[in-house]
């Protein structure tokens, strides 16, 4: 599997469940809280940064230079360490800050490993209600406070738009009259249409709860990790274009494979 033996999985993915744990410990003592809130963005743009992202990412950062200093790594707030290494961790130590913010749980903690540039196995950690969804690179499972047990999560079956749930993060992301056009070209013609959620969104999908995801101008922190979890859930995520997601841009994922080649339709010029 892309230059790492099998055997080798078991402990990457017990090294990102540990990255998953050291973040939560960080970060939940500011949820909820009055925390200062900083805008990383120029002009009339607001992208938000806290202390809780910041904590995070270097509790990850920490971790890995400490257990695993080979290792390479691509933080949303810190940039990239070691960027010519084999095994690469792509980390966005809140996904949704902006819910953060306010106080919704529709956040999480995505832990992306990348193998000779391919995703191979990605966590999204929801300390705040206790739920955390990955993939180990075969398969997709998920916990939860009720269910300590890893339950595997598949996609649902939905070959056509006038049965599926359409969920983006938020319709002002696209940005020009292009991308406002090609998103209503399948919001006409879905069944549902639901606006916010980020990276529990894809988690929801590969569980068999949405059917069709459209976002643009995410990152490879946005994605890496999501990628393993909606395909091995039996799901498909690539690029409006069809090509792969790994680099972010313009983001399909749908839960049933038959109905992305209608969506990638849709989106064509």
């Amino acid at each position: 599997m892309t230059g790492i033996h099998q055997t080798g999985l078991p402990k990457l993915l017990a090294c990102a469940h540990a990255l998953a744990d050291t973040s939560a410990q960080a970060i939940l003592p500011y949820f909820r809280q009055q925390i200062a809130v900083d805008n990383k963005a120029s002009g009339q743009d607001f992208d938000p940064v806290t202390a809780a992202d910041q904590a995070a990412e270097r509790s990850i950062s920490d971790y890995l230079r400490k257990n695993h200093p080979a290792h390479g790594m691509v933080g949303e707030e810190f940039g990239t360490h070691q960027a010519d290494a084999h095994l690469k961790w792509v980390i966005d130590p809140i996904d949704g800050t902006r819910a953060f913010i306010m106080g919704s749980p529709l956040w999480g903690t995505l832990i992306g490993l990348l193998a000779a540039e391919k995703p191979v196995l990605g966590i999204m950690n929801q300390p705040f209600t206790g739920e955390r969804f990955w993939s180990d690179g075969a398969a997709s499972f998920m916990t939860t406070p009720h269910i300590s047990n890893a339950q595997r999560i598949i996609t649902r079956p939905c070959t056509t738009l006038s049965a599926a749930t359409l969920v983006t993060t938020h319709p002002d992301t696209f940005t020009t009259g292009d991308e406002q056009e090609r998103f209503a070209r399948v919001k006409s013609q879905a069944r549902m249409t639901r606006y916010g959620g980020d990276c529990y969104g894809y988690c929801l999908l590969a569980a068999g709860f949405v059917d069709v995801i459209i976002e643009t101008g995410l990152k490879p922190y946005d994605v890496v990790a999501l990628i393993p979890i909606v395909e091995t859930a039996g799901g498909r995520m690539t690029t409006w274009q069809g090509g792969s997601a790994a680099n972010g841009g313009q983001i399909v994922a749908t839960g049933d494979p038959k109905l992305h080649d209608v969506v990638l339709q849709l989106l064509a010029d």
